[in-house]
Formats: C-alpha cells, structure tokens, sequence
C-alpha cells in the first residue's frame, strides 16, 4: 500500500487543517488553560506558605514532577491515537522489582547452577526493553486480536503486577547499593545524584519530553500519530499503517513507564511491589490536564508537561498547607473532572466557529 504523508504538521493542539485567519479569544483561553491554571496554583501557593518558593522545595517539586511527566509522555502518544494505557502504573512496579532482582540476586541459569550479575547501565537497558515488551503485548492485542484498549491494557495491568510480586513472593527488595566485587554499584545515583546542581531525574524529563516533541510535531511519524488519532479509517485509506503506529505508541509507553520505575526504586534505593499503583491516574491527569483530547488528534508535547507541573504544584502546596491526603485525592479528583469538561467546550466552540468560517 503506497504511503501518504500529510501536507502540513500538526500545530500545537494537534489539529491538521490551516491556521484559521483570526484566533477567538475563548479558544485561546481553553488551549492555553493549564498555563493559566499553573500560574493561578503557583500564585496562591506561594501567599499560603512561605515555603512554597523557597529554593529546596522548588528542587524537591519538580523532581517529583518529573516522574510523572516521564510516564505521561508516553500516554501522550497513546492518547493521541484514541486509545489508552491502563496498565503502565504496573509497568512502573515490575520496572522497579526486576531492577532490583537483576541487583540483589542476578539473572539465575538453572542449569548451570550460577548467576549472573549485570552492571547498572546494562540493567537499565533490560528494564527499558522489559517497558518495550509490555507495551508490544499491549499492542499486539489490541491490533491483531481487535481487544479494546480499555480491556487489553487491564489484562496487561494485573499481570504486570503480579509478575512484580511473583518475583519476590511479595517482599520488597532492599538496600539496592549493589556490590563493588560484583560491578553492580551505583544504582542510586540515578534517582538522586545531579549534574550541574540539577538532579539527574529532571535532566531525563527534558530529554523526554524533548524527544517526544519532536518526534510528534517534526516527524512523519508524529504526523500519522495525529492522523490516526483524528480519523483512524481516513488515516488507513490514505496509506498510513494504522496498526503498526498503534504498536509503536504503547510501546513508547511502556518505555516511559519502565524508566519511571527505574527512577522511583532508584530514588528509594529499594524496589516494593506496590510502587505505581495508581501512577496510570496520574499520568492521564496530566495528559488531559495539558490539552489532549481523549478522543484522540488533538493534543501537544508541552501541554502534557504543563500539566504534570500543575499536578505537581497542586500535590505539593497541598501536603505544605497540611491538607489531609484524602482531601487531595478528592481535590485532584475535581481538576480531573474540570479539564476534561473544559476540553468537550473547547471542542464545541472550535466546532461552532469552523462552521461561521465556513
């Protein structure tokens, strides 16, 4: 089947049709709405408490954002298509464990009665590939076996977890230094060791992030991504492999979500089977938050970053005003349900306006 690559790149919200004249200033305001809710976050925050802006807290707040903006990255692409990921919470938490197996007990061969030890760079690397595997399966089921992306990506969610606890019977490995005579040292630094006075976790959410960038807004990859989240049959009828863009998103995915899970059991210089839960929800806020449509075409790198921030900031003038962690659940809960009202508006008058031009 010939290829077809789109006349024009998508713009910052993903939309593929030329830039309209003039620009309403309501759709200005929802496209640029999670900006504007983290500058509003950052101003309140920063009157309520006298930490918020200091140096430290700022460090400690957008290292935590990175963890989430690394996941949500990848959900980006997935949401972009019209799909969804459910399972790269336990992604993170297999990550995690298998990290820390590869560390503490090493690759056993039965049959040889030995094991072997890997040093960090190497186990870094089959963690990632271990990422890229999930998401294969994930797409694998959901392209060739037509299974919903909501159900393909559960199924995925609960083996993925219970491979994390199979892998230790449910016990946490800890203690994840490594050893000087096994060449396996130097874990930790991952998670907490910096460059240039910025910690290593914020330089990979910029290389991330970055990357992702690019490759959906300079890309004929990043092209079909949109393509196919706008019009999937109209995207196939042109020439695009629709179900070889769908593997190549969750499998981006689930790289996120394995690095994410490298650099939480690095951070905690331990690997339990529990860490991700609930890191999927997350990752979604943040990607819905930043303007990308759940149902797909529309959508921006930048956006999803931006709402990791707000996530971030929400999450953390929270725990320095004292709220309770159930008020925050129910908080987050609320800006959640607020983005993706204010997005089916931003769609409805977008729509409106197409038809006054036309």
């Amino acid at each position: 089947m010939p290829t077809t690559t789109l006349t024009s790149p998508p713009g910052p919200t993903g939309l593929h049709h030329s830039k309209p004249s003039g620009l309403s200033l309501g759709v200005l305001l929802f496209r640029l709405r999670a900006l504007i809710a983290l500058f509003v976050l950052l101003g309140i925050f920063s009157v309520l408490s006298p930490a918020f802006f200091t140096q430290q807290n700022l460090i400690i707040l957008v290292g935590q954002t990175a963890i989430n903006a690394i996941m949500a990255v990848g959900m980006t692409f997935v949401i972009l298509t019209g799909g969804i990921d459910l399972s790269v919470g336990s992604t993170v938490g297999l990550a995690a464990m298998i990290s820390g197996l590869l560390i503490d007990r090493g690759l056993a061969i039965p049959p040889l009665g030995v094991a072997v030890y890997f040093n960090i760079p190497a186990i870094i690397v089959l963690c990632l590939c271990l990422g890229l595997l999930v998401g294969a399966v994930n797409g694998i089921l959901i392209t060739r076996f037509n299974v919903a992306p909501f159900i393909a990506t559960l199924g995925t969610l609960y083996i993925a977890r219970g491979t994390a606890q199979l892998s230790n019977n449910g016990a946490t490995f800890p203690n994840l230094v490594g050893k000087a005579d096994l060449g396996n040292t130097g874990f930790p630094i991952l998670g907490s060791g910096s460059i240039l006075g910025i910690p290593i976790v914020i330089w990979i959410m910029f290389v991330f992030a970055g990357v992702a960038a690019f490759v959906a807004g300079k890309t004929p990859f990043g092209r079909q991504v949109y393509a196919v989240g706008g019009n999937e049959r109209a995207a196939e009828l042109s020439g695009i492999y629709v179900n070889r863009i769908k593997m190549s998103v969750y499998m981006i995915c689930g790289l996120c979500a394995s690095m994410t899970g490298l650099i939480t059991a690095s951070q905690l210089v331990a690997a339990h089977p529990a860490v991700g839960e609930s890191y999927e929800l997350n990752a979604i806020a943040a990607v819905v938050l930043g303007g990308t449509s759940l149902s797909g075409g529309r959508g921006a790198m930048w956006g999803t970053i931006v709402g990791a921030l707000v996530i971030g900031v929400l999450t953390n003038g929270l725990v320095l005003l004292g709220v309770q962690e159930f008020w925050k659940k129910v908080i987050t809960g609320l800006v959640i349900i607020l983005a993706v009202v204010l997005d089916q508006l931003q769609e409805r008058l977008q729509q409106r306006l197409a038809l006054k031009r036309s």
